[in-house]
C-alpha cells in the first residue's frame, strides 16, 4: 500500500485519510466539503474551452409598487381611477375583467342593433298605417261618389224633361225624389240634418243671423231657418243659420 501524501495546496486533512481520522471528529471539514453546516460551496470555475451560460433575469427589487397601468393587463378603456382603486385585485383579475368588458361591449352592441331594428320596424309600421289610412279614405270617397252618381243622373233627366217642354209638376216630383235620395246617402255616412225650427236657440249648433220680435213664443226661440245644419259623428259639420225670437215671455216661464 502506497504511503499517503499530503497535498500542499490543501488546508487540513482530506476526509477519510489517516490524518483526518487521527484528527478526530472535532476537526472542521475543508471548505470545499462543507454542507448545510457551513457556507455554500463556491460554484466551480468553468472549464477551459466551455461557453459560459448567460446570466438569468434579475429578481425584481422589492419596493413601493408603481402606478397601475390598465393596458399592461389588457383592460384598455377602464377608468384610470377605478383601476387605481382596484390595484392588486385588478392585477389578479385582469383576464376576468377583460372577458367581462368584452362581454359587456358585445351586449351593448347587441342592444344597440336591437334598438335600431325596433326603430326601423316602428318607422315601417308608421308608414304602413299612414298608407292604409290614405287608401281607406280614398275608398270611402270612392264609395260616396259611387252612391251620388245615380242622384246626379236623376237630376240630369229632370232637366232634360223640363227643357223638352215637360210638365213642371213632374219636375218638382223628380227634384224632391233626388233630394230624398241624396239625404239618404248622407245618412248612410252618418250625417244628420239639423232643422231647429221651433227649438230653443243653441249657440253650439245654431248660428243666429237676425232677431225677430214675437210675443207668442218664448224669448230665444228659433222662428225661422235660413239654412239647415249638418252633424256627422257628433261633430257639427255646418251650423244651422236661424232667426231668433225676442220680446216674448222668458224661456221656461
Amino acid at each position: 500500500m502506497a504511503p499517503h501524501r499530503e497535498n500542499p495546496g490543501r488546508k487540513g486533512p482530506v476526509p477519510g485519510s489517516p490524518a483526518h481520522e487521527a484528527a478526530g471528529p472535532g476537526t472542521p471539514p475543508h471548505p470545499r466539503h462543507r454542507g448545510s453546516a457551513g457556507s455554500p460551496a463556491p460554484a466551480p470555475a468553468p472549464r477551459s474551452g466551455s461557453t459560459p451560460h448567460p446570466p438569468g433575469p434579475a429578481a425584481p427589487a422589492s419596493g413601493p409598487r408603481d402606478a397601475f397601468d390598465p393596458e399592461e393587463f389588457g383592460v384598455e378603456g377602464l377608468d384610470p381611477e377605478l383601476a387605481e382603486d382596484l390595484g392588486p385585485e385588478l392585477e389578479l383579475r385582469g383576464d376576468v375583467l377583460e372577458e367581462e368588458l368584452a362581454a359587456a361591449r358585445t351586449e351593448a352592441q347587441e342592444l344597440r342593433d336591437r334598438a335600431l331594428r325596433t326603430q326601423a320596424e316602428f318607422e315601417n309600421f308608421r308608414k304602413r298605417i299612414t298608407r292604409e289610412r290614405d287608401e281607406e279614405r280614398k275608398r270611402a270617397t270612392e264609395r260616396l261618389v259611387t252612391e251620388l252618381l245615380p242622384a246626379i243622373d236623376n237630376l240630369e233627366r229632370a232637366i232634360e224633361h223640363t227643357t223638352a217642354g215637360g210638365d213642371l209638376k213632374h219636375l218638382l216630383t223628380g227634384v224632391e225624389a233626388v233630394h230624398t235620395q241624396i239625404v239618404g246617402i248622407l245618412g248612410k255616412e252618418g250625417v244628420e240634418v239639423v232643422d231647429p225650427f221651433g227649438q230653443p236657440f243653441d249657440p253650439a249648433m245654431h248660428q243666429a243671423v237676425s232677431q225677430r220680435e214675437d210675443d207668442e213664443v218664448p224669448d230665444g226661440t228659433v222662428v225661422d231657418v235660413f239654412q239647415k245644419g249638418y252633424v256627422m259623428g257628433g261633430r257639427v259639420v255646418r251650423p244651422a243659420m236661424v232667426v231668433v225670437s225676442t220680446g216674448g215671455p222668458a224661456a221656461g216661464g
